[in-house]
C-alpha cells in the first residue's frame, strides 16, 4: 500500500473498481430539516452502503490491489467490517484486530464474513504494532483504516458521486461537512468535490476531545489530543490525524468542527425522525454540527455526509430517547 496521497485519478480507478460491488448511496432530502435550517441541506446516506458504513470504499479498493495475498487491518469496527467483507468477495483470508469494546454488531458482523478476529485492549496495547506483527508473521497486507493511498482513494469515491448527484440536481454545493476519525473520508471526498467544484467549503466534523483534526488545521501542524477523554462515537476516537491525511487536508479544508455528545445523539434523533435514516453516532457527527450551529446554513446548499449506521441497539435506543427527553423537556420550559 502506497505511503503517498492518491490522485484524483486513483479516484476515479477506485471508483471503476467499487462499479460492481459498492452501492451508489442516495443523497436524500428533508423539507422540514431546511425550514428549521434555512437552507438547501442533502444527506449523503452511508449507512445504506455495503456493510453499513463508507468504509467498504476504501477496504475493498485496498483488498482488491493487494496481488491475492492475505490482508490484514486493525479498526474500531467500520474499517474492520469493509475489508473483511471485500476480503470475503475477492477471495482472500482477512485477519482483523479490533478493540475488545467495540460494538457487538461490529465485532459479530466482521466475523460473519469469515475474517478472524483478534481482540486488544485499546487502554493497553498499540493496534497497530498488533497488526504489522501478524501481518508480518502471515506475509500478509496491512490494509491500514486511513493513511494509504488506497484506502483513501477508495472512499474518495463517496466525494465524486456527492459532486455527480449534485450536478444531477443542478446545484452546487457552498459547503460540505464529513465526519472525521483519522481523516481518510474527508480527505478523498474534499479532493474529489474541488476536481467538480473549486470553491466549495469542506469542514471535518469530530467528537470533542477527539478534536485533533480541527486542532492540527489550526495549529497549522499534527497535534495529538490530550488524553482522558472519552465520546460515543466510537467510530472516531484517532488522537491524531494520519500524516497522509493531514497533508491533504490542511491544502483542502476550509476547516474543523467539534460537537458534543448529547449533540450527536439529537442528530441521531433528527435523522431517525426526518429521513428515516438509523445513523451511529460517529457516523452523527456531521450532522450535529450542522444541527448545533457550528457552521452558517442559511441561504445555502449544504451536503451533510451521514458516515455510517453500524450502532448496537440498546445503545441506539438509549442515546434516541435521552434526545427525546431532552426535546421535550425544552419545549416545556
Amino acid at each position: 500500500m502506497s505511503d503517498r496521497p492518491p490522485s484524483l485519478a486513483e479516484i476515479e480507478a477506485a471508483a471503476y473498481r467499487l462499479a460492481p460491488w459498492a452501492v451508489r448511496t442516495p443523497l436524500l432530502h428533508s423539507p422540514r430539516l431546511d425550514a428549521a435550517l434555512g437552507g438547501t441541506i442533502l444527506f449523503k446516506a452511508e449507512p445504506l452502503q455495503r456493510t453499513g458504513s463508507f468504509k467498504f470504499r476504501g477496504g475493498f479498493n485496498a483488498v482488491s490491489q493487494a496481488g491475492g495475498r492475505p490482508v490484514v487491518a486493525y479498526s474500531s469496527g467500520n474499517h474492520a467490517q469493509g475489508v473483511a467483507a471485500a476480503a470475503a468477495l475477492v477471495g482472500v483470508p482477512a485477519t482483523i484486530v479490533m478493540p475488545a469494546d467495540a460494538p457487538a454488531i461490529k465485532i459479530a458482523n466482521t466475523r460473519a464474513d469469515g475474517a478472524e478476529v483478534v481482540l486488544y485492549d485499546r487502554a493497553r496495547d498499540d493496534r497497530e504494532a498488533l497488526g504489522a506483527e501478524i501481518a508480518a508473521r502471515q506475509g500478509a497486507v496491512l490494509i491500514k483504516p486511513y493513511d494509504a493511498a488506497a484506502t483513501i482513494a477508495g472512499q474518495g469515491t463517496c466525494g465524486l458521486e456527492i459532486a455527480a448527484q449534485c450536478q444531477d440536481r443542478g446545484l452546487a454545493p457552498d459547503a460540505v461537512v464529513v465526519c472525521c476519525g483519522g481523516g481518510g473520508l474527508v480527505a478523498g471526498s474534499a479532493l474529489a468535490l474541488r476536481a467538480s467544484f473549486p470553491e466549495v467549503a469542506v469542514y471535518s466534523a469530530e467528537p470533542e476531545g477527539f478534536d485533533s483534526t480541527r486542532r492540527s488545521l489550526e495549529a497549522g501542524r499534527r497535534t495529538t489530543t490530550p488524553p482522558g477523554a472519552a465520546s460515543v462515537c466510537d467510530a472516531l476516537l484517532a488522537r491524531e490525524p494520519g500524516a497522509l491525511t493531514f497533508a491533504m487536508n490542511r491544502e483542502l479544508l476550509a476547516g474543523g468542527l467539534a460537537v458534543r455528545d448529547v449533540e450527536v445523539a439529537d442528530a441521531m434523533l433528527a435523522a431517525f425522525e426526518a429521513l428515516k435514516v438509523v445513523v451511529e453516532p460517529g457516523g452523527a457527527a456531521a450532522l450535529a454540527a450542522v444541527l448545533a450551529g457550528r457552521l452558517e446554513v442559511r441561504k445555502k446548499v449544504v451536503v451533510v455526509v451521514l458516515s455510517g449506521g453500524n450502532v448496537d441497539v440498546e445503545t441506539f435506543r438509549h442515546l434516541v430517547s435521552e434526545a427525546a427527553v431532552r426535546r421535550s423537556r425544552s419545549m416545556t420550559s
